[in-house]
């Protein structure tokens, strides 16, 4: 599994401490940022690694996590949450599958992007009754 990180002028920072952070971790981190193109050039690049591999997750940081957030799901296959706490960080993996997020460094702080990174990268797909909204998710876009 590679962690897919991308970010924007205003998430880059905080997606340095994430890169820093999940590789003390023991994570395989990739880094897709091209800091002379928008959000939305950054977050196609995280999707489309993250598609790569089936066993790829991704995290897009930006300034308030929405924009990344609409632009990978309009990607067919892609589900995708803009998270600010933990909990809805791991539950997105549990319940939904979701393989990116996206987190708006105006938001949340270094610490908080930590564990929020922490929860996703660890939790896994709880399948039984939620892939029937999973296959629903995936027949979108």
């Amino acid at each position: 599994m590679a962690i897919i990180l991308g970010a924007d002028a205003h998430g880059n920072e905080l997606k340095e401490v994430l890169k820093s952070f999940l590789q003390q971790e023991g994570f395989d981190v990739t880094d897709v940022t091209d800091i002379d193109k928008d959000f939305i050039d950054n977050t196609l690049a995280v999707a489309q690694a993250v598609n790569d591999k089936d066993t790829n997750l991704g995290i897009m940081v930006d300034a308030y996590g929405a924009g990344p957030f609409m632009v990978a799901t309009k990607l067919k296959g892609m589900i995708a949450a803009e998270v600010s706490d933990e909990r809805s960080a791991y539950m997105t993996r549990g319940h939904n599958n979701a393989r990116m997020i996206t987190l708006g460094a105006r938001i949340v702080g270094e610490e908080l992007a930590k564990n929020i990174a922490k929860a996703f990268v660890v939790g896994s797909y709880d399948g039984g009754r939620h892939q029937i909204r999973v296959d629903m998710l995936n027949k979108m876009a």
